[in-house]
């Protein structure tokens, strides 16, 4: 049985591949989808699109109109939903995939240091799963399949 896995998170380093190299090294039956990982066309994909906007304001609301259906697709079309917090970063684009997860009664994994255990405990408590590395994301998804 292969599954889908939307994953959630900051755009700014390699984490995906990381969980993508864990993955298969456990030799699991997973398909992976994210949110736009390239910032500049994410940014930019309303003007793209729909072309020039009158301020920044437009082209940022634009954008986040065609990148918010982008991941609604995704998501739905997803068996699972893990969710990276990290320290590094700003975490609202997170928050929001994670809560729509939840909303969608997507199954979902949040994965969070122990720094930030206090600021995530509403959205961990209606999480599924919390752990704090995506090692452990992993091991949780490699449970299914015993």
């Amino acid at each position: 049985m292969e599954l889908t896995v939307y994953l959630a998170g900051q755009i700014h380093d390699n984490w995906r591949e990381q969980v993508e190299q864990i993955a298969k090294e456990k030799k699991l039956p997973l398909t992976f989808v994210a949110p736009q990982t390239n910032h500049e066309r994410s940014d930019n994909i309303g003007e793209a699109i729909l072309g020039e906007q009158p301020s920044a304001l437009y082209k940022d609301d634009a954008a986040s109109e065609i990148n918010n259906f982008r991941t609604q697709v995704l998501m739905q079309k997803a068996d699972i939903v893990i969710a990276l917090f990290g320290e590094k970063y700003k975490q609202w684009n997170t928050a929001m995939d994670a809560s729509a997860a939840i909303t969608m009664n997507k199954p979902t994994i949040i994965v969070r240091p122990s720094s930030l255990i206090h600021p995530l405990k509403e959205l961990s408590n209606k999480a599924n799963v919390t752990v704090e590395t995506v090692e452990q994301a992993l091991d949780v998804l490699a449970y299914i399949y015993e």
